[in-house]
């Protein structure tokens, strides 16, 4: 649908098109993230929500829904590579990217009772899919039902724990807050904005690669990862320049989870595939011995000190981004050591 503007942009106006296209979608995605940020913020204070725990429910479905979108519709026509990059490389760039930028310059306290329930969400359901990636090397339909369901279980024990550990809230801080209408319309505007935005700049970024000849998995794991990150990478930084770094750390950690249940969920129930092998190291695939075991390196990096100290550090969001910078320097490397061997 919005490809469609992208290509006809293109067409007609040549790269003045897709430059003009770019700025509507970066208007789009600061305005939305804005909006986004304050309707979510709203909610979780009008119900005495954690908002860690409101970043990794409401503010994650939204911030995930280009990762949906794009993973679904590259199923529906049988790019399987794309949706599975994808689900992994937005995992790795919201977590040693997006995260790690907000951990560098303003590392905080965090509530680790809201932590606990989506920190061992993501490792039950990432040990799941990797334990499928490494034994069976195929993503069933039926995996993807399991998959969404999970999501379903992940969302309602979530909303149980929050209703039954409510944040403390200053009576006058409610009182300042916007009306819950407001905060809903805020809410739901902001997350079609950034989606739109986010759009936008993931079409005309995968079409310079493709005619690039970039490997489908490679565009997944960085372009279109970088893309669909934007609306955590809007949320992260407006919810800093706000003061609400637990709303960002919440929205990191439930996107990920999403971007394995249901991102990956749906992907698999359209259209069963297989994990790509289009790169390789020392004849073994790069995504198995690469991509997989930074995913969770990250992650682990990320949640497990604050899940016992109740804080982050400094050190962690600078560890975090040598590690991307590494990461995606190796898939320069060896998408230009493939295309040179052809």
């Amino acid at each position: 649908m919005l490809t469609f503007v992208s290509e006809w942009a293109l067409a007609r106006f040549g790269i003045i098109g897709s430059l003009i296209l770019f700025a509507i979608g970066l208007a789009a995605l600061i305005k939305g993230g804005d909006w986004f940020v304050d309707g979510s913020v709203g909610i979780a204070k009008k119900f005495h929500i954690p908002e860690l725990l409101i970043g990794a429910t409401v503010v994650s479905i939204g911030t995930t829904l280009p990762e949906v979108m794009v993973s679904s519709m590259s199923a529906a026509t049988g790019e399987s590579a794309f949706a599975y990059g994808n689900a992994i490389g937005s995992i790795i760039c919201n977590t040693a990217l997006i995260s790690a930028l907000t951990v560098a310059i303003k590392p905080g306290l965090v509530n680790k009772k809201a932590l606990i329930i989506p920190v061992v969400s993501f490792f039950i359901v990432a040990f799941i899919y990797v334990g499928v990636a490494e034994f069976k090397g195929y993503f069933s339909r039926p995996l993807g039902i399991i998959f969404l369901v999970l999501f379903v279980a992940y969302m309602v024990i979530s909303v149980i724990h929050a209703l039954k550990h409510p944040d403390e809230a200053d009576v006058e801080e409610v009182e300042k807050i916007l009306p819950i209408w407001k905060s809903i319309i805020f809410l739901v505007l902001g997350a079609a904005l950034i989606a739109v935005g986010a759009n936008f700049l993931v079409d005309n970024g995968s079409i310079i690669a493709e005619k690039m000849h970039i490997p489908k998995p490679v565009i997944g794991l960085t372009v279109i990862a970088l893309g669909t990150s934007l609306p955590e990478l809007v949320t992260a930084i407006t919810s800093l320049i706000k003061g609400h770094g637990s709303l960002s750390l919440g929205n990191i950690i439930g996107a990920n989870i999403f971007n394995l249940v249901l991102v990956s969920g749906m992907a698999m129930t359209i259209k069963p595939f297989a994990v790509p092998t289009d790169l390789n190291v020392a004849g073994m695939n790069s995504s198995l011995i690469i991509d997989i075991p930074v995913m969770l390196a990250v992650m682990g990096i990320l949640t497990i000190p604050p899940l016992f100290k109740g804080e982050l550090k400094r050190w962690q969001g600078i560890l975090l981004l040598a590690i991307y910078a590494g990461f995606i320097t190796y898939m320069i490397v060896a998408t230009l050591a493939k295309g040179s061997a052809v």
